[in-house]
C-alpha cells in the first residue's frame, strides 16, 4: 500500500465507516481475512482493512485528489488574501493628492480584522467552537476541486475525527488566522511602498472631540511600537495636525512610523501569534487521535476481525463489477509453489504428476476450502502459483473473483487451461471468452501443464 500519515490512515478508516453506514456493508471477505493476519490489536486490524477496502475502491486514491484540492485551495485563497491586502492599504491611503486622515486609514487596514478576531475569540471562550467562515470555505472548495467520486465522505469523515479531539477549531484556526496574516502582510507591503514612492499629509479631524483626546489616543495606540522603535508624533505634532496636514518631513516620518507601528503591534503580530499556537495545540493534539472503537461501526468488527470470534461464511452480494489483480507479495515475502485447481469434474484427471517442491493444494469446489486456503496462501504466501481451470466452463464472475483473490496471495501467478478430455472439443467461443477475462485481469495463462514453471521459476 502507499505510505501514508498516521493521519491519512485514521481518516480512510472513517470515510470507509461512514460509506458502509450510509450505502451499506462492502464485499470485505478478503480484507478481513488479509487484516486476521496481519495480526496486532483490534484498532490495528480495523485500519488495516479499511485501508485495503479503500485502496481497492478507489478511495485512496480520492484521498490524494482531496489533499491536491486542498492544497489548491489555499493558493487560492492565499492569493486572494494578497489582493485584499493590497486593496486595504491602497484604502487606507488613497492617491496621495489629498491629506490621509491617520484614524480613517488605521480603521480600514485594522477595522474589520479586529471585529472578526474578537468574533472568533469569543466564540472560542464562551462557545467552545470558533466561527471561521473562511476556514469552512476552504474546506468547501477542497472538496469540489478534488472532481472526485469517491471523496464524497472524506471532508466529513475529516470533520468527525478532529471532533473528537476538538482539533477542527486549531485546524481552521491556522487556515483563517494565516490567512489574514497573508493579507496584513500584503497590506504592509504596500504601505510601505506607497509611503517610499509618494508623499502622503496626514491629519486628523473631528467635530465633537477635542484635541486632548486625540492626543492620548494617539499616544496610547503607539506606546507598544515606540518600544519595538516606531516612531510616535510628538504632542506638538499631534495637535497641529488637526488643523491642517504638516509639510514638516519630520512630522510625515513620524505619523507613517506611528502607521506602520500600530498595523505591525495590533495586526500582523496577533495573528501571527494566533497560527502559531493553533499550530503547535494542533501538533500536539493529533499525536493522540484514535479510533472510537465503541462505535457500533467498529463494534461490529470486532467478531470478524479477532481470531477469538473468527466465524466462517459469511455471504455478501457479489460486486457490481471484478476486481483487478493488485501487486502481490514481493519475492522475499514468498517461497515455494503451490497447485491448485477450481471445480473440476471426474472427467479431469487430477492431480498430475508433480515434483516434491510442488505443493499440491487440491481443488477448491466449496466455500470452506476457497476460505482454507486464502487463509494459508495470506498467511504463507507463494513465490508462484498455479490455478488450473477447466475452460469448457464459462468464466462467470464468481470464478474470476475468486482467480483475482487468489493471484493477489502470490508473487507471480499462471492460468492453466486444462485440455478437453480425450473424445472432446473446446469451444473456441467459450475459449476466447477465458482469454479476454484473464487479459483484463493482466494474467498470463499456458495450455500445457506448468510443472516446469513451478519447479523452477522459468520455462
Amino acid at each position: 500500500m502507499t505510505a501514508l500519515t498516521p493521519l491519512d490512515e485514521l481518516w480512510l478508516t472513517e470515510a470507509v465507516r461512514l460509506r458502509e453506514e450510509h450505502a451499506g456493508a462492502l464485499e470485505d471477505e478478503e480484507a478481513n481475512r488479509r487484516a486476521r493476519a496481519a495480526a496486532g490489536d483490534l484498532q490495528t486490524r480495523i485500519k488495516y482493512r479499511a485501508l485495503w477496502l479503500a485502496e481497492r475502491d478507489g478511495m485512496l486514491k480520492a484521498l490524494h485528489h482531496w489533499k491536491q484540492g486542498a492544497r489548491l485551495a489555499l493558493i487560492v485563497l492565499a492569493v486572494l488574501a494578497v489582493v485584499s491586502g493590497a486593496g486595504l492599504a491602497f484604502a487606507a491611503l488613497g492617491d496621495g493628492q489629498t491629506p490621509v486622515n491617520v484614524f480613517w486609514a488605521l480603521g480600514s487596514l485594522l477595522g474589520l480584522n479586529l471585529i472578526l478576531l474578537t468574533s472568533w475569540a469569543m466564540g472560542l471562550l464562551f462557545v467552545g467552537e470558533s466561527t471561521a467562515g473562511i476556514g469552512r470555505l476552504w474546506m468547501w472548495l477542497s472538496e469540489k476541486l478534488a472532481r472526485d467520486a469517491q471523496a464524497a465522505q472524506l471532508a466529513p469523515a475529516l470533520i468527525l475525527l478532529l471532533q473528537r479531539k476538538r482539533l477542527n477549531r486549531w485546524v481552521l484556526g491556522i487556515c483563517v488566522h494565516g490567512l489574514w496574516l497573508i493579507a496584513l502582510l500584503s497590506a504592509l507591503t504596500l504601505l510601505l511602498l506607497l509611503m517610499a514612492t509618494r508623499r502622503y499629509g496626514f491629519v486628523w479631524e473631528t467635530t465633537i472631540l477635542g484635541s486632548d483626546t486625540f492626543v492620548s489616543l494617539t499616544r496610547g495606540l503607539g506606546a507598544i511600537p515606540s518600544l519595538l522603535g516606531f516612531s510616535v508624533p510628538t504632542e506638538s505634532m499631534i495637535r497641529a495636525s488637526g488643523d491642517t496636514a504638516l509639510a514638516i518631513e519630520n512630522a510625515r516620518q513620524a505619523w507613517a512610523g506611528w502607521l506602520v507601528g500600530v498595523l505591525v503591534v495590533f495586526g500582523i503580530l496577533p495573528r501571527l501569534l494566533l497560527t502559531v499556537l493553533c499550530y503547535l495545540r494542533w501538533r500536539v493534539g493529533r499525536q493522540g487521535l484514535a479510533l472510537d472503537l465503541n462505535h457500533p461501526g467498529f463494534v461490529e468488527l470486532r467478531e470478524r476481525l479477532m481470531p477469538s470470534s473468527e466465524r466462517l461464511g459469511v455471504n455478501d452480494a457479489a460486486p457490481p463489477e471484478l476486481y483487478t489483480v493488485i501487486t502481490g507479495p514481493s519475492a522475499n515475502e514468498s517461497h515455494g509453489a503451490v497447485l491448485v485447481a477450481i471445480e473440476l469434474d471426474n472427467q479431469q484427471p487430477w492431480p498430475p504428476a508433480l515434483p516434491d517442491s510442488v505443493v499440491n493444494a487440491g481443488i477448491l469446489d466449496s466455500r470452506e476450502s476457497r476460505r482454507t486456503l486464502l487463509d494459508q496462501l495470506t498467511r504463507y504466501p507463494p513465490a508462484r502459483l498455479a490455478i488450473a481451470c477447466d475452460p469448457r466452463r464459462s468464466p462467470d464472475r464468481g470464478s474470476l473473483a475468486l482467480i483475482a483473490e487468489l493471484a493477489r496471495c502470490a508473487t507471480a501467478t499462471r492460468i492453466w487451461l486444462l485440455p478437453a478430455p480425450t473424445g472432446q472439443a473446446l469451444d473456441a467461443d467459450r475459449l476466447e471468452d477465458w482469454h479476454m477475462a484473464l487479459r483484463q485481469l493482466e494474467l498470463d495463462w499456458t495450455d500445457s501443464a506448468p510443472v516446469t514453471w513451478l519447479e523452477s521459476g522459468h520455462d
